[in-house]
């Protein structure tokens, strides 16, 4: 089987998850901090926090940004479900904003339509979570300005997209938004097994996302609201929760960082090599904006349906069959079970449909091999019936 996905291991990764297990610190140490500021000195944030999870990261990302109870977060309906449910974690209501038909992220053009709709009804957002789908950017600046002109804050979801650039600065230095949101699962561009990172130019929501990854206690005179009864002393000034990273996993995230410009220009010489390729068959290859750097997460095409004699379940199938592990990036979110009762309906958000009914996503890793590329190739062909 070729997985969509695979993460790389070096003797560099094991080395250096081998060292932490030998030291004195297995949890809070030395090395979450160095992973954190790695991260930040390589985007160019001024501040960055590790998290257990990417989820946890949105999470407390919406909490700091006073996301509760009456508020909406607005986001892409094609997208992991945690884009969405970090607001319902936080008590808001959730909607969504159509995709554009070219980049499959979030569409400005409907993201104005709706916002003006939603101003008559006194029901803006009062987040906005941008997803950077399968690395490529959302376009920014423009849902930036909106921001501007309807008061919404912005969550960058880059958790397929470290490693990237928009307008020639890295994904995460934070030009456009309040915070960015990374992901290390496995299958993302770099590891650290399953962890997380937000990132913020803003010193007062760091300081709020600290709190809220480590049980909402802190031992900082600053924050606590008398004075300490003596040097052991700690107090909870809230209610957070226990996301924090372990050493282990920082450890391994810095060894990962050093080959992140390795990895993302592999991705990008394989998709560029699948668009050449896969250019005379009766499928829509990932178009590039030519102002961003895409991480390449992932490569996801569309089947020309009109022009095959299978259907999308059929050619997903065939490849299945043929050891091409494909999946499909993703479900609209408002079509989930869980999701149903909340009012949403098929035919909401169209394209987003159009999309699900026809996406499908091939292998793409940085140690993937050009004949293992040609495999894929060769069984897309044959699943297609050609």
């Amino acid at each position: 089987m070729i997985p969509y996905g695979r993460q790389d291991i070096q003797q560099a990764d094991i080395d250096a998850v081998l060292e932490v297990l030998q030291s004195d610190f297995l949890t809070q140490g030395p090395m979450v901090p160095r992973f954190e500021q790695c991260i930040a000195n390589h985007v160019g944030a001024k501040h960055a926090l590790a998290v257990n999870s990417a989820t946890s990261a949105l999470h407390i990302a919406c909490l700091a940004l006073g996301l509760g109870k009456g508020d909406w977060l607005w986001t892409s309906p094609i997208t992991f479900v945690a884009s969405a449910n970090c607001g319902l974690y936080c008590g808001a209501q959730v909607d969504f904003v159509d995709i554009d038909s070219r980049t499959y992220n979030l569409c400005p053009d409907a993201l104005e339509a709706k916002l003006q709709k939603a101003e008559q009804e006194e029901r803006l957002p009062k987040v906005l979570v941008a997803v950077h789908l399968c690395g490529q950017p959302c376009d920014m600046q423009a849902i930036h300005a909106l921001s501007q002109r309807y008061g919404f804050r912005i969550i960058e979801d880059a958790s397929h997209a470290i490693g990237g650039k928009y307008q020639e600065e890295f994904i995460g230095s934070g030009r456009y938004s309040d915070i960015t949101v990374f992901s290390f699962h496995p299958v993302k561009i770099i590891t650290t097994a399953e962890g997380g990172m937000a990132l913020t130019n803003d010193d007062t929501l760091a300081s709020r996302m600290n709190l809220l990854r480590s049980h909402g206690v802190t031992r900082d005179p600053a924050l606590m609201t008398h004075e300490a009864d003596g040097p052991w002393y700690y107090q909870q000034v809230e209610l957070g929760f226990n996301y924090r990273m372990t050493e282990l996993q920082a450890a391994l995230g810095v060894s990962q960082l050093e080959r992140l410009g390795d990895y993302v220009a592999r991705r990008n010489a394989l998709a560029e090599r699948y668009d050449e390729k896969l250019a005379d068959l009766p499928v829509v290859t990932p178009w590039q904006h030519p102002y961003s750097y895409s991480g390449r997460h992932l490569y996801v095409i569309r089947l020309k349906l009109d022009e095959i004699s299978v259907s999308h379940r059929q050619a997903f199938e065939a490849l299945r069959e043929q050891g091409i592990g494909v999946n499909l990036h993703y479900i609209p979110v408002y079509t989930q079970p869980y999701y149903q009762p909340l009012g949403f309906q098929h035919g909401n958000f169209p394209e987003a449909e159009r999309y699900y009914a026809e996406a499908i996503s091939v292998p793409l890793y940085p140690t993937m091999s050009e004949a293992e590329q040609d495999l894929v190739i060769a069984a897309l062909r044959k699943a297609l019936g050609l």
